[in-house]
């Protein structure tokens, strides 16, 4: 069933997949945990973000309910903080946690962080790579016996290339958006205590599910780069 170069990728893509889904199942597990810690100032995961970006000066930006559960994003684009109802709603560590990691993006954009600027300007390209790859993968190891093989390989490598480096680049941008919100939850006394230390070990275990994505992408590309070498 999984026999051939292609059965190596679905190897691969399965045990990532696998971690994965233990470390978002761990994730939810942590979100719960600290709904269940209510803020002592009693603030929403919408008041947190209002304090948090006034903080900074930051007036042009807007913040809005989505929908979903951990559907929280800031769209640089369009200037808005989309938080999930528990999130925009919620009187609680996780709420405040998260609501303040969206608003550290927006501070990262107001500041011009590199790593954010890079990322955003990548998006585009990474997302038609992001759909051609499984493509790509297949036909140029199926076209390995045609005269065509070898330059679907190399355009198959260049599409894992780049959403690799994607991958890579999140982390930073994740890590230190966490970083700033941890800094001001408790320079704010927004979140201090216990509630601070709740608010880390959540966003920790947000930044892990990136952590994975990028090792899942990262090794995928050096078996196609190992690979690449044994064509030779």
């Amino acid at each position: 069933m999984f026999s051939g170069p292609y059965g190596i990728y679905i190897i691969i893509t399965m045990v990532f997949g696998g971690i994965g889904m233990l470390v978002s199942n761990r994730l939810k597990s942590k979100f719960q945990q600290y709904a269940r810690v209510p803020m002592t100032n009693g603030m929403t995961g919408h008041e947190v973000a209002l304090k948090m970006l006034d903080h900074y000066n930051i007036h042009d930006v807007n913040i809005v309910m989505g929908k979903g559960f951990l559907s929280d994003h800031y769209n640089p684009k369009t200037k808005t903080v989309s938080l999930s109802p528990d999130v925009y709603q919620g009187r609680h560590v996780s709420a405040a946690a998260v609501a303040a990691h969206e608003c550290g993006h927006v501070v990262q954009h107001a500041e011009g962080y590199q790593w954010l600027t890079f990322r955003s300007k990548m998006v585009p390209i990474v997302q038609l790579a992001g759909r051609a790859q499984g493509f790509l993968l297949m036909f140029a190891i199926g076209g390995a016996a045609t005269g065509f093989g070898g330059v679907l390989f190399q355009i198959t490598v260049a599409a894992f290339l780049i959403t690799t480096v994607f991958a890579l680049v999140t982390l930073p941008v994740e890590f230190d958006a966490s970083k700033r919100a941890l800094a001001w939850l408790d320079d704010s006394h927004v979140a201090t205590g216990v509630q601070h230390e709740g608010a880390k070990d959540a966003l920790w275990w947000a930044a892990m599910t990136y952590v994975v994505s990028a090792l899942s992408a990262l090794t995928v590309l050096i078996w196609l780069l190992l690979r690449s070498q044994n064509r030779r």
